[in-house]
């Protein structure tokens, strides 16, 4: 029998609120099965917690589908910016934030992903690359971050 050891695509981020210019680094998972029609960043609680936008003035909530059923979370409309942490210096990219009180580690919607320009490799090695890079250029997987 052989081990396998779990790996996904993880990618480090650099966030930022619009509002007060709190920025926070931290790895985060791009979660291909995080279907959104905007650009979406899921934050755990305490993370929105440091970036000061928890509690916001008002919030709405919206209903995402999980593993386990659908669940409410409340969504703060474009009230972020991410950029990816390579080499080189990337452009901050408008998101919504998704709060959640149950998930620990920050996830990346698809379309969020794909504006970052993130481009999966090998899934199941952790191997990403960004779209600018050239196709030999194979990028490891970053640990995750669990914010509790």
């Amino acid at each position: 029998m052989r081990l396998v050891k779990r790996v996904a695509v993880r990618v480090k981020i650099r966030i930022r609120n619009r509002a007060t210019g709190d920025t926070i680094e931290t790895s985060a998972l791009v979660n291909s099965g995080f279907e959104a029609t905007t650009r979406k960043l899921l934050i755990p609680h305490k993370l929105a917690t440091e970036l000061k936008l928890w509690p916001p003035r008002e919030v709405a909530t919206k209903k995402f589908g999980t593993a386990g059923g659908e669940i409410g979370m409340p969504v703060i409309p474009e009230s972020i910016e991410v950029k990816l942490v390579l080499e080189r210096d990337m452009p901050w990219i408008i998101c919504d934030a998704v709060i959640s009180f149950l998930e620990r580690e920050v996830l990346i919607s698809d379309k969020l992903g794909g504006a970052l320009g993130i481009v999966i490799e090998d899934l199941a090695e952790g191997i990403w690359r960004h779209r600018e890079d050239g196709y030999e250029t194979k990028r490891q997987t970053y640990p995750p971050q669990y914010w509790e």
